[in-house]
């Protein structure tokens, strides 16, 4: 017996079936359908560097795989949280010689290319421009964010999305086809099964796999793949919920937004959604005290103390008991009447703030607490509200001198606003009807 000879590791699923041929792949027939642009690319050889931008186990080194194999072009691959600005020269460096020997164009396919910094980004610009090779960069965060104007100017960026339920299907009938896959063990997977892996793997093609060959693992040759064997291999399995990338802040837009739309049952599944991912419920209930006053206001003050109360029970509690607070606050906010118009009026205030400049404080609006400061004029002419009928003073002006007074804030005729807005009205009427001067544009 040899004790030295080791049998060679296999590779896992997911990389055994990596599709050969677009008629394997699964998914993304929005830029693979017959006369799609990529489709139509891919039938004519006619490359160009590209970005795919899409979430995890969707394809899209499988992709660069296809593109380089349906054109005959060399394959190079880097990743970008392995390598730096000497592994990109001696990509390069690969290139040339390609070209050179064989007069073949090249493919640099980099992974996660979000991952290296601008400098690094920028090594590759002159031989993309030149083309020195053809550059296809993976990201699953968005590049207008991650990757600089220059490389996107010169790279199309195509969406791959989730894999849809055939998709899905797809993959799982090859690996338990195909003898590269499972096919050789004769193993049965169930409708209720299927469904149920599916929901697991939440479009992620790779995570599907993975389930169905650690499921495969625990079964004999010729068994059952049953409901309750993967019930307990997945536990308390997690939805993909990035904490500092895309799929995060598209949830949270999408919840802030369907409070805004007034959709409360929408609201609850999106603070749904985001628990089941991981999302921690204090981030949340931060963000719900902005979303009282950003759009519902002085409509409805109330909300901004409920809000503030959740985010009190969250801290003092913990899930799962805070988190139902959480979510009588966010119903509440989709309920109550909305009003954007302080949020308005402070971004326009900050606006003339900054392009105005320092603008002095007038007179007679200085406190003149001692002798000369009175000397100088300091709080003459001042009308105290209180002495005034109705305790205001009407036709006063509160701006700076050598700017034009202005209306801001512009009440909703909605909830406690519409009673604001009436206020603000009487008032305006004492002004045009006070020999003061006060003009408001």
């Amino acid at each position: 017996m040899d004790l030295f000879r080791r049998e060679p590791i296999a590779q896992p699923l997911a990389a055994r079936l990596r599709a050969t041929g677009l008629d394997e792949y699964a998914g993304q027939q929005h830029l693979l359908a017959p006369g799609k642009p990529l489709r139509e690319a891919l039938e004519q050889g006619a490359l160009h560097s590209m970005i795919f931008w899409g979430p995890p186990g969707v394809g899209k080194t499988t992709l660069a795989r296809l593109l380089a194999q349906v054109t005959d072009a060399h394959f190079e691959t880097l990743s970008a949280v392995l390598s730096g600005v000497k592994e990109i020269r001696q990509a390069v460096e690969v290139a040339k010689q390609q070209a050179a020997q064989y007069g073949r164009q090249t493919i640099l396919f980099v992974d996660e290319v979000h991952r290296f910094n601008k400098s690094q980004q920028d090594a590759f610009l002159p031989y993309v421009e030149d083309g020195t090779l053809i550059f296809i960069g993976a990201t699953t965060e968005n590049p207008s964010f991650e990757l600089n104007n220059a490389l996107l100017s010169r790279a199309r960026v195509y969406v791959l999305k989730s894999l849809d339920e055939a998709a899905l299907r797809k993959l799982a009938a090859r690996a338990l086809s195909e003898e590269k896959g499972l096919g050789a063990r004769h193993l049965d997977l169930p409708e209720e099964s299927l469904v149920l892996l599916m929901a697991a793997a939440d479009g992620d093609g790779r995570r599907l796999l993975n389930l169905l060959e650690n499921a495969a693992d625990l079964v004999d040759d010729g068994g059952t793949i049953a409901v309750e064997l993967l019930q307990d291999l997945l536990g308390d399995s997690r939805r993909r919920f990035d904490k500092g990338g895309e799929a995060f802040y598209d949830q949270i837009s999408a919840l802030h937004k369907s409070v805004r739309g007034s959709d409360p049952d929408a609201t609850l599944y999106w603070f749904a959604r985001m628990l089941d991912g991981g999302c921690d419920p204090l981030y949340i209930a931060r963000r719900v005290v902005r979303m009282a006053s950003e759009d519902i206001g002085n409509a409805d003050p109330r909300a901004l103390s409920l809000c503030l109360a959740a985010w009190d029970v969250q801290e003092r509690l913990g899930s799962p008991e805070g988190e139902l607070a959480v979510a009588q606050a966010l119903v509440y906010l989709a309920c109550a009447p909305k009003s954007n118009a302080v949020y308005t009026a402070f971004k326009a205030a900050m606006r003339d703030a900054a392009e105005q400049g320092s603008l002095e404080v007038p007179l007679h609006l200085r406190n003149a607490p001692t002798k000369l400061m009175k000397q100088l004029g300091y709080g003459d002419e001042y009308r105290y509200a209180h002495d005034e009928p109705d305790a205001y003073a009407a036709g006063e002006d509160y701006f700076p001198d050598t700017l034009e007074p202005r209306r801001y804030y512009e009440p909703v005729p909605r909830g406690l606003e519409l009673k604001i807005r009436d206020k603000l009205a009487h008032l305006d009427a004492l002004d045009q009807a006070s020999p003061w001067k006060r003009r408001k544009t």
